[in-house]
């Protein structure tokens, strides 16, 4: 930039000034502007660094105030017109009575005790099965309120619930009746022994456990061939009233891995047909014939050549003995119809059964016939129960099969019997549901994935 230009440009008075300053900016322009730019960076820097800090917290002064602050004392706050429920449960003990019980649940009213003792209604509490979960109201005096129980009449899927209820004319009791409510559960397990010990460490009820054994019977002999590591998941329901679970369902789907081979089924009840067990490709694991006419015991003595324990002589034993305790329910392991049913020498109470292509099956030594001759039965369907009548050493039943008239293995014949195929008519259907059991089922088994890490 040419300074010397710009002075051409003052004011003349400014021109003609023979002011010093003024004089020496027109002789040495580029002179005095460096010094000027180092005159105004100078000070900012000089500005930055003389700001003052501030003062250090630690150094400054402390003073305390105290200060009274009037409080209303608790004494003066009423709660006396607020009324008190308090809420308590508990189960009913094989040796309670209406004292015991109610003392447990903290319940002190007179009117309470005599009502249990007396009311038949009431007295339904401690009948039956055990193990009745009682929950209780009372107000602040301990006076009951209100009083509920659920159990099962049997096994079907209709509940009883027992109210007792304070009202103006005094406690009052009623018996109604609900229908269950099924909620699914998953559970998964590790065979480091036995089936039921590793149900048992996952929780499972035993009738689950039963149903798991059942629907693999046919494909895992339980007592030889488990091996320690097999695993199993299992999806299953409870049945429940009013958020209460009363006792385990069905099975819904299930996988069982043994010696590294799996097995797998799902449950499958097409409309108008009895349910059965499919694996997931839809081919059927249900057979004409079911393994076992017990739902799950010890083979006490198997097919062929044995030791007689009455005549003391090697003799060849044409049946399966099953040991089981009495009362045992016994079932049909095939659709048919009772061709007999009644007594026969050394077998004592006996039940024959006829199935199709003239095979038949013998029940033996029961203590309980609960069919008539003639009568139609399903796969599946009580017959009796186990006992020891006849020629008979202790509680056990005797089951035979036979062909044509000839003595068969019951067990060869279940594991050779042909399955029974899903109708193509509701394959659609199957195809939905197995699809949401085996996400369900994967589901089950991260959690045994999730225990072990």
């Amino acid at each position: 930039m040419n300074f010397s230009s710009r002075t051409d440009k003052l004011p003349r008075l400014a021109r003609s000034s023979t002011h010093p300053l003024i004089d020496s900016l027109a002789r040495h322009p580029r002179r005095i502007m460096v010094g000027i730019g180092m005159l105004l960076l100078g000070t900012g820097v000089t500005a930055f660094g003389i700001a003052p800090l501030a003062p250090d917290a630690a150094l400054m002064p402390v003073q305390q105030i105290v200060e009274e602050l009037s409080v209303q004392p608790f004494a003066d706050l009423s709660v006396g017109s607020v009324p008190l429920t308090l809420y308590r449960s508990d189960t009913v003990r094989r040796d309670d009575t209406a004292q015991t019980l109610l003392q447990r649940l903290g319940v002190l009213d007179p009117a309470a005790l005599a009502l249990l003792n007396s009311d038949p209604q009431a007295r339904q509490l401690f009948e039956g099965r055990t193990g009745k979960l009682v929950t209780v109201e009372t107000n602040d005096r301990q006076a009951l309120q209100r009083l509920s129980a659920r159990w099962l009449p049997d096994d079907g899927r209709v509940f009883q619930r027992l109210v007792i209820e304070s009202g103006p004319q005094g406690l009052q009791v009623r018996i109604e009746s609900g229908e269950l409510t099924a909620q699914m559960r998953m559970a998964s397990g590790v065979i480091n022994s036995s089936l039921f010990a590793a149900t048992d460490a996952a929780n499972l009820p035993d009738s689950v456990a039963v149903q798991l054994a059942e629907m693999f019977a046919s494909d895992i002999d339980f007592r030889r061939d488990l091996r320690q590591g097999d695993r199993f998941s299992v999806v299953y329901e409870t049945l429940e009233a009013d958020g209460e679970a009363l006792r385990a369902g069905r099975v819904l789907s299930a996988e069982f891995i043994n010696n590294g081979h799996a097995h797998e089924a799902v449950w499958f009840e097409e409309p108008g047909h009895k349910g059965a067990y499919y694996g997931f490709d839809g081919e059927s694991s249900r057979k004409s014939f079911l393994s076992s006419p017990l739902e799950f015991s010890r083979v006490s003595s198997g097919y062929g050549m044995r030791f007689h324990p009455i005549s003391g002589k090697q003799k060849a034993h044409l049946g399966i003995d099953y040991a089981a305790p009495t009362g045992t329910p016994v079932r049909t392991i095939g659709d048919g119809v009772v061709t007999f049913a009644g007594v026969q020498r050394g077998y004592g109470n006996v039940i024959e059964v006829t199935h199709k292509d003239n095979k038949s099956t013998l029940f033996a030594h029961l203590s309980r016939i609960d069919v008539r001759t003639g009568q139609k039965v399903a796969q599946g369907d009580f017959l009796g129960a186990v006992g020891s009548t006849g020629a008979s050493t202790g509680p056990h039943l005797h089951f035979e099969f036979r062909d044509n008239g000839v003595h068969q293995d019951p067990l060869e014949i279940a594991r050779q019997s042909e399955n029974i195929p899903i109708d193509q008519a509701f394959r659609a259907r199957f195809e939905a549901v197995a699809q949401q059991q085996r996400l369900s089922l994967n589901a089950a088994a991260t959690l045994l994935q999730a225990n072990a890490e």
